[in-house]
């Protein structure tokens, strides 16, 4: 039996050679990440407030502030002060979460917390996020999934939880035949079919496609390269690309706000093209992403994500 893959397919100290901003292109959520790293949490309490009921953006800003290793220190204060703060209790449960996923707090305080959060607001699939970011790591299957249908009954296009979800199911049968059957794609089909025309959920197919090869790579199935695996030239796979691709070109609005994660989605699909060899389609998805690479799905399988992303984008600028 082939041994489990590492999460999301990264190496740590590989990942950490070069330091990826999961904040991405929020400028606000930066200036009071910044903020609060010095102790001044006013800042993010009126980041958070004015996010509202933006499930997306809301989810992405506690998601990057709870990864700060003082938060928890920083989000305890706000609660002394405000006691009846939401927002405070939330944060102090995402900074347990990534503690949790660090090694350095016990998940089951983790959870505690989550799910007294998850209380308060019963409309707020948050508190419900950071309970599944926990247990895609270290919870059973079923816990996964039963998680999921939280956050999608409370805002079925959630972005992140459906990344999470197509990462986990891509883990099922690590070396199983007929891998064109795999169920992670009927999810992601699925999903897509599901949302509005105008959801990044279009992408989720090219995701699971990537989360298949990290877990098909790892297990010694397909070629570590990426770019030398046949993984990307069938037809189902270019079929999904260009489905991708094309959705991407009818609705990306650079010079409008757009979804919290898209750059995201972006570096998935310039991934995608650049496995499939199309240099022209991945140049202008890296002229989009400018500075906000991601370390998924470079890393995949288990690569140094910096390196693959700045040759990648060489290859595809230059040949373009």
């Amino acid at each position: 039996m082939s041994p489990p893959p590492p999460p999301l397919g990264r190496s740590r100290k590989r990942a950490a050679a070069h330091a990826f901003d999961p904040a991405l292109d929020d400028a606000e959520l930066v200036a009071a990440r910044a903020a609060l790293a010095q102790g001044r949490w006013i800042e993010v309490r009126a980041l958070l407030a004015a996010t509202g009921d933006d499930w997306d953006r809301r989810g992405h800003r506690f998601d990057v502030l709870g990864q700060e290793p003082t938060t928890a220190a920083w989000a305890r204060d706000w609660r002394l002060v405000e006691p009846e703060s939401y927002d405070a209790e939330v944060l102090l449960a995402f900074a347990a979460v990534h503690k949790a996923l660090r090694g350095k707090k016990r998940p089951d305080q983790a959870r505690a917390l989550c799910r007294e959060a998850a209380t308060r607001v019963p409309a707020d699939p948050t508190p419900w996020l950071a309970l599944l970011l926990l247990e895609r790591s270290l919870g059973r299957e079923e816990d996964v999934v039963r998680l999921f249908d939280e956050v999608r009954h409370r805002h079925p296009e959630h972005h992140h939880a459906h990344h999470l979800m197509a990462a986990r199911l891509a883990e099922r049968r690590p070396g199983a035949g007929q891998d064109p059957l795999h169920e992670v794609y009927d999810f992601a089909a699925w999903a897509a079919e599901q949302a509005p025309a105008d959801s990044p959920l279009a992408v989720l197919p090219v995701v699971a496609h990537a989360e298949r090869y990290r877990v098909l790579a790892a297990a010694g199935l397909e070629s570590p390269n990426p770019m030398a695996s046949g993984h990307w030239t069938g037809r189902r796979a270019r079929g999904v690309m260009k489905t991708a691709f094309d959705w991407w070109l009818e609705w990306e609005a650079p010079d409008e706000p757009g979804h919290p994660r898209c750059h995201v989605d972006l570096n998935f699909l310039a991934h995608a093209q650049c496995c499939e060899g199309r240099a022209a389609e991945a140049a202008a998805l890296f002229h989009r992403i400018g500075r906000h690479a991601t370390p998924d799905p470079w890393s995949y399988p288990d690569r140094d994500p910096h390196r693959a992303f700045t040759a990648a984008r060489a290859s595809a600028l230059g040949s373009a």
